[in-house]
Parts: structure tokens; C-alpha cells; sequence
């Protein structure tokens, strides 16, 4: 496959699962306005939050990392009978270590409803319990769509998901079920999207393929990255429970409206990362991937920076028209939340170099030095700037880790980068501030800007602008 080809396959993946994310990302975004006007008060979206973070912390240890691991040996060998005995393996373990942390969330409910949900609800614990069983087996019986690329059938039952769960969650709170409303909704979609799934992918999925001789690999590719899901953890709960801790449930809720708001990225990140794995795994032995791994960093680099750049511009608009005032205050946070997921994604670009290489524990140290220095500023700025001092720990933890990982990639010869793109990132972050300063309460301030920015960048990415675009066209 030559460099055009790959680049051709990775932008037709981006395209056709950035259109299934657009579709899924759509409903929250249409559903949240009518669920905060719906709910009393912001504590509520606040509980919401806290069951998802239970139910995120829940998985990391319910996986172990072996789904990451179980997509990479899929590709190792071109035989179907070791794909399925792959495939039957790591579900058979991953149905296992689920119903033990199941189990466990459960013995140690008390505690965890003290940490996270201000000692009360304490039933919520178990529902959690129940969601990271099913969602942690549920990431293994999908898996197979995406390693064959079928992109249709994964769009269409991914789309339903959200569908089904305000379907199931709206009909409750109507009957004043609050508490209970969004993470029982969540554990019945996933059950009906996990059946369908298995229904589907059934052929990859036998008991008599179990075979235990594949589990020392297995393990040894995905006990590495726990560390790593764990710090993804921190990095999407930890803000979540300080400012819990330290300005209370209503904080919370109208923080988490805003990281809802603010993840609307994940339509591009949807985008990348369903055809990332693919396309990562499916060429990783061809002679230039470095330099296609590299240039696919860079142009996800500015896409985030333009994405985030015009939410900046119409933020505020956006909080008046589609919530209550009291979420108002909300709107400062939301940008940096919006771009937190997006150096994610670019982190992962680079992260799966190490991966390649049958190596993951550069990924644990070097996120959990992110993670670190998030944990710390959360500590410093929460107390000052309240809940967007919490959102700019999170985007400086990950920038963090991005500029390390794309550093220690660079020395060993595993990525290059741009004077250009170090200049565009130079200049993004320049936009950054001055909007924060003057362009947050000036809606003209922030556009001049805007256009100022990308101006920078179409002179210096017109010629790959010009080639992408073509190449697209063309199909």
C-alpha cells in the first residue's frame, strides 16, 4: 500500500465515522437542554456525572487494557480460526475480572458513596455495578465490526445507543425518577446494544475457542496499560470529585453540563479513533508509516485547533440559548473541555507507535506524568478559579503528555514533526489567551481573532488543504 493509499483509507474511515459520530453527538446535544429543564436543579446532573465516573474507574479495572490488546494479536496472524481464538479468549477473561469488580463495587458501597456521592443514593452502586459488567463485555463483543472495518453496522447500532437511553431516561424523570433516570437508562441501551452486538459478531465469539495458551500474551500486551486507563480515569474523573469535594453537587452538575457541551469534540474524535485502530494496526509494517503516522498527528493537530477556535467564538450564545441561567457560569469552561478530548486523541495518535512496537509502558509513564500535574493544579486552581480552574488542569495535563510522548518519539526516530505546525500550535495558543482576556465577553474580539487564525493556517497548509480535498472529491 503506498503513502497516498494509507492516507486515502484513513480519510475515508475519518469521513464515514465522523458522519455516525456527527449523528450520535447530535442527540446529547439536542437532548441535554431538554434534560437540565427537566431536572429540578443542577445537583442532579451532578449525581448523573458522579454514576459515570463510578461506572468509567469500574471498567478500567473490568477490561485490564484487553481490548487494546485483543485489536492488535487480531492482527498478527491472517488465520481465522487463531483471530476467533483470540476474539473467545479475551471475552471469556474480560466476562470473568467483570463480574469480580462487579462484585466488588458492591462490597464497597458504603465507601464510595461517601467519596462520590456525598454519602447518599448508595442504591446507584449497584446499577453502576451492573453497567461495568455489561459495558466492559460489550467493548469485546464489538470489537470484531471494527477490525473488519465494517462501518455501517457499527455506526447504525452506536447510533441507536444514545437514542434508546433518553428514549428510556426522559419517560422516568416525567415520573420524577431524578436519581435514577440517566444511569438506568445507560445500563438498559447497553444491554440491548451488547445483545445486538453479540447477535451479530456470534461467530467470533465461541466457548470451545477459548484457548488459554493466547492469555499470557494477551495479558502481557494489556496488563501494562491498566495504569494507563486508570490515568484516563483521573484525567476524566478526578476534576469531577474535587470539585465535588470542594464547591459541592450543584458545581458539579453545571460542570458536567459544560464538559457535555464541551465534548461535542468527541465527533472528531468518533471520527478518528474509528478508523484509527484499524488503519494504525492494518499498516503498521509498511516502510513509511512514520512519516504517515507523523503527518496525520499534524493535520489532526490543526483541525483541533479551528474546531476549538470557533466554539470560543459562539460559547456564550450557545449556553444562553440551550440551558437555564443557572448554567451560565459554565461557558468559560467549556472550550477548554471541548479541547481536552482532541490533544487526547492526538496523544493516542502517537501513543500507538509504542503499541506497534509491542511496548506500552512508555504510554503509562508519560500520561501518568500528565495525570500528575493535573491532580496538582486541580489542587491549586480549583480553591481560585473555581470550576475553570478544574478545566484548565485537565487540558495542561494532556498537553503535557502530548509534548512528551511526541518528544520521546522524536528522539528514537518513531515521529517527525513541522516548523510549521510548531508555529500554528505557537499561534493557537496565543488566539487561547487573548481570547480568554478580551474575547470571552466580546463576541467581535473573538471573531477578528478567528479569522485572523485561520488565515495562519491556510497559509500554511493550503497545498495539503488543496491535496486532501482533492483526494476526497475524487471519491
Amino acid at each position: 500500500m503506498d503513502n497516498k493509499s494509507k492516507i486515502k483509507l484513513f480519510i475515508e474511515n475519518f469521513v464515514v465515522y465522523g458522519m455516525g459520530g456527527a449523528i450520535s453527538s447530535a442527540i446529547p446535544v439536542i437532548m441535554i437542554p431538554v434534560i437540565t429543564r427537566l431536572m429540578p436543579n443542577s445537583s442532579y446532573i451532578g449525581i448523573s456525572d458522579m454514576a459515570t465516573a463510578i461506572i468509567s474507574i469500574g471498567n478500567a479495572f473490568a477490561l485490564m487494557g484487553m481490548y487494546d490488546s485483543m485489536y492488535r494479536l487480531f492482527f498478527e496472524n491472517n488465520s481465522k480460526e487463531y483471530k476467533r481464538e483470540i476474539c473467545s479468549t479475551s471475552l471469556a477473561f474480560t466476562f470473568l475480572t467483570s463480574i469480580i469488580v462487579a462484585v466488588i463495587m458492591i462490597i464497597f458501597k458504603k465507601p464510595i458513596t461517601a467519596l462520590m456521592l456525598e454519602g447518599k443514593n448508595g442504591f446507584l452502586v449497584y446499577i453502576c455495578a451492573l453497567t461495568v459488567f455489561v459495558g466492559a463485555t460489550n467493548s469485546i463483543v464489538s470489537a470484531p465490526i471494527r477490525m473488519q472495518n465494517r462501518r455501517k453496522i457499527y455506526l447504525v447500532l452506536n447510533t441507536l445507543c444514545p437514542l434508546i437511553s433518553y428514549s428510556i431516561s426522559i419517560p422516568l424523570i416525567l415520573n420524577g425518577h431524578y436519581v435514577i433516570a440517566l444511569p438506568l437508562a445507560t445500563l438498559i441501551s447497553n444491554v440491548i446494544i451488547e445483545s445486538s452486538f453479540l447477535l451479530i459478531n456470534r461467530e467470533w465469539f465461541q466457548t470451545k475457542k477459548v484457548n488459554i495458551k493466547h492469555l499470557p500474551l494477551l495479558l502481557k500486551l494489556s496488563i501494562p496499560q491498566i495504569p494507563n486507563l486508570l490515568v484516563y480515569w483521573v484525567f476524566n474523573s478526578c476534576d469531577r470529585i474535587m470539585i465535588l469535594n470542594l464547591l459541592g453537587m450543584n458545581e458539579a452538575g453545571i460542570y458536567g453540563i459544560s464538559a457535555k457541551l464541551g465534548h461535542v469534540s468527541q465527533l472528531i474524535y468518533t471520527a478518528f479513533i474509528g478508523g484509527w485502530q484499524y488503519f494504525s494496526f492494518s499498516v503498521m509494517k509498511d516502510k513509511n508509516q512514520v512519516e504517515t503516522n507523523s503527518k496525520i498527528f499534524e493535520y489532526l493537530g490543526v483541525i483541533s485547533y479551528v474546531a476549538t477556535g470557533m466554539l470560543c467564538v459562539f460559547v456564550k450564545f450557545f449556553f444562553r440559548v440551550l440551558f437555564p441561567s443557572e448554567y451560565m457560569n459554565g461557558a468559560v469552561a467549556a472550550p477548554y473541555l471541548f479541547l481536552s478530548p482532541l490533544l487526547l486523541m492526538m496523544f493516542q495518535v502517537n501513543a500507538y507507535q509504542f503499541l506497534i512496537k509491542l511496548k506500552s509502558w512508555p504510554n503509562m509513564l508519560i500520561l501518568g506524568t500528565g495525570a500528575l500535574v493535573n491532580i496538582i493544579l486541580n489542587k491549586l486552581l480549583i480553591p481560585i478559579l473555581g470550576i475553570e480552574g478544574a478545566a484548565i488542569s485537565t487540558v495542561i495535563g494532556y498537553l503535557f503528555s502530548v509534548v512528551l510522548c511526541s518528544t520521546a518519539l522524536y528522539k528514537i526516530k518513531l515521529f517527525n514533526i513541522h516548523g510549521k505546525f510548531v508555529f500554528v500550535s505557537a499561534a493557537f495558543i496565543l488566539f487561547f489567551v487573548i481570547w480568554r482576556l478580551f474575547g470571552f465577553n466580546s463576541v467581535l474580539v473573538s471573531f477578528i481573532e478567528l479569522v485572523v487564525f485561520g488565515i495562519v493556517v491556510l497559509l500554511c497548509y493550503y497545498r495539503e488543504i488543496k491535496k486532501i480535498m482533492k483526494m476526497v472529491l475524487r471519491e
